[in-house]
């Protein structure tokens, strides 16, 4: 047991990982997790959250270890049934999945904030390391194509990230309202952890809250990032093809470049060793560990070692 305060800000699939493995380290009970809710979207007129849902299920142990994403021994005859009715289905969503949309989009109807429906599923699957939101507002990814906008659910699942990115906005962010509980708990944090997800979309997208990227700079938390590229490559998702497409280097640099002086320091795989010195050069407190994320001694592994590497360098700097 640790008594830092620590807070992971996460994406969905790399930043379930990370979140499984804090849950599972001797920091479990002073974590908190700030999820991402930019990929919401309407779906069969039913509100789904896939990044908060891919936390909730991964923490509450219900994921599709193989998929990623989902709920495990999941059917689909809700889903079978739309398509015969002539309606789009690339959105897959099992029929247990289906009873979480309807159950959040029912209390969204009935007024009750956006954190407070995430506890009540969070209780429901036994998820004791505490979600927050950002935002209990609509914030919404964008991604700008060759062909239009589309929104981020159309560009990662029914397009499969085939289309060049040629921007992104977070749509609503500009009006959006940080909740009180996201900036509360940034501001007394020891540590701030930023998971290996996707820096445009996930974590820009969190960050794209007004005052919450502000609430960091101010707070006296060390900051540290996990790099989710691996030798120029994503284990999973679009964040090297669209880091390139917004011409940032698809290596630590341009993780970096996501994240500028937010960063006290970063986390990269062994296979990057070489890119070492220049991000010291920026100033930064380098651990160089393996990443990839396969087993929950994994999970557990990485994030003990870059909580304990981040307060080692905290404490060195405080001296």
């Amino acid at each position: 047991m640790s008594d830092l305060t620590i807070t992971l800000l996460a994406g969905g699939v790399g930043g379930a990982k990370a979140a499984e493995g804090l849950a599972a380290s001797v920091y479990a009970s002073t974590t908190h997790i700030i999820g991402n809710v930019a990929d919401d979207d309407a779906f069969h007129g039913l509100w789904v959250s896939p990044d908060i849902d891919t936390l909730l299920y991964s923490l509450g142990d219900q994921i599709d270890r193989e998929r990623g994403w989902g709920r495990k021994s999941e059917s689909y005859q809700v889903l079978n049934e739309l398509s015969a009715l002539g309606q789009e289905t690339w959105m897959t969503l099992g029929d247990l999945d289906l009873a979480t949309h309807i159950y959040r989009t029912e209390l969204r109807k009935q007024g009750v904030r956006a954190s407070h429906i995430t506890q009540r599923l969070a209780k429901r699957h036994g998820v004791t390391v505490p979600i927050l939101l950002p935002t209990d507002d609509v914030v919404q990814t964008q991604v700008k194509t060759e062909s239009g906008w589309l929104s981020f659910q159309e560009y990662f699942v029914r397009e499969q990230c085939k289309p060049k990115v040629l921007g992104v906005e977070y749509k609503g962010a500009n009006i959006a309202r940080a909740t009180s509980e996201a900036l509360f708990q940034i501001a007394k944090s020891d540590v701030i952890v930023i998971a290996p997800s996707n820096p445009i979309v996930s974590i820009g997208a969190i960050l794209a809250t007004p005052g919450l990227q502000e609430a960091i700079e101010k707070s006296t938390a060390y900051v540290i990032a996990i790099s989710p590229l691996i030798a120029g490559k994503t284990v999973k998702g679009p964040a090297d093809k669209m880091l390139e497409s917004m011409g940032k280097s698809t290596d630590s640099k341009g993780i970096y470049q996501c994240y500028g002086s937010l960063l006290n320091a970063m986390v990269i795989d062994d296979a990057d060793r070489d890119e070492l010195p220049w991000l010291q050069d920026q100033g930064l407190d380098v651990l160089v560990t393996p990443t990839l994320m396969k087993t929950r001694d994994d999970k557990c592994a990485l994030l003990t070692n870059t909580v304990a590497f981040a307060e080692q360098q905290r404490k060195q700097r405080a001296a």
